[in-house]
């Protein structure tokens, strides 16, 4: 096996001094950074001279998203020549991309805006660079993994639970999950219908003990908080969790000091990973429930 190849990281941002500092901050010996501080410098970086209206136009032969020479996006919003959300949309719509904002714009509103236009995170300025270079080490090794295992096929008959086998989950009967959350407790496990630990709900198989999750025959890894979040949802189906409930179940210990742009993070890498845009539901200004 040779050598890995090494990861490019394009970073818009107008600041010129900030600009340098990042691609300084984020290049190593397995990272190399580039730029550039306008959408149209970005747009011909991205895509070899073409502009990105035009190459949105035009589709591979097997209608899948097309690559680029980068595998992760720095973006900054406010950019002299336009928005750089607009901009994440257009990428996102043409490239099997990751993208992180970095941007002052840090409401909760922006948060949730930018991540719903599809970023993979959203960092406020002022920002810590330990928590950058984390977060983008992060992304930048699920861009690897999705690579090197995209095209493996899975053997459906090696894995427990695959199949026949399966019983449908039923949903959380309200009264149920309204009682556990008037107690003060948060967990429906005895409301579902389980073989052997095994929860079934349409698309989807889940084992927390195990820790594995299915959609269709495809195993999906899921971080410790991404599975707290899944199963709270899961568990407690149709009803809306407020995101403060949220923040104290999933991370009890640190929730004082976690803020709600790690729960809106959490959510949207959750969505990603399971194609569950429609099934976990955003309820404005109060939280999120599974549908």
């Amino acid at each position: 096996m040779g050598a890995d190849k090494e990861q490019r990281i394009l970073i818009v941002e107008d600041d010129r001094p900030l600009a340098g500092g990042l691609c300084r901050a984020l290049q190593n010996e397995k990272t190399v950074t580039v730029s550039c501080h306008t959408l149209r410098d970005a747009e011909k970086l991205l895509v070899g001279g073409e502009s990105v209206s035009v190459a949105l136009n035009q589709t591979t032969a097997s209608g899948a998203n097309a690559r680029t020479e980068f595998d992760l996006v720095v973006l900054d919003v406010n950019l002299p020549d336009g928005n750089g959300l607009d901009f994440l949309q257009q990428i996102k719509a043409k490239y099997d991309i990751c993208v992180i904002m970095l941007t002052a714009n840090d409401m909760e509103t922006d948060i949730v805006a930018g991540l719903e236009a599809g970023a993979d995170d959203y960092i406020t300025k002022p920002f810590s660079l330990a928590v950058l270079r984390a977060r983008v080490a992060t992304q930048l090794r699920r861009v690897k993994q999705s690579r090197q295992t995209g095209s493996m096929a899975l053997d459906t008959e090696s894995r427990p639970g695959i199949g026949a086998g399966y019983m449908a989950a039923h949903s959380v009967e309200n009264g149920t999950a309204a009682d556990a959350m008037a107690q003060g407790v948060i967990s429906g496990a005895d409301a579902f219908s389980h073989e052997e630990g095994w929860i079934t709900d349409g698309d989807y198989r889940f084992h927390f003990a195990k820790m594995l999750f299915y959609r269709w025959e495809e195993q999906i890894e899921l971080s410790k908080g991404e599975q707290k979040l899944l199963r709270l949802l899961i568990e407690n189906r149709g009803i809306t969790l407020t995101r403060d409930r949220l923040l104290e179940c999933i991370w009890s210990v640190d929730a004082a000091f976690v803020d709600e742009n790690t729960l809106s993070v959490t959510v949207k890498r959750l969505r990603d990973k399971l194609g569950a845009q429609e099934r976990i539901k955003t309820v404005y200004g109060i939280g999120y429930r599974w549908e």
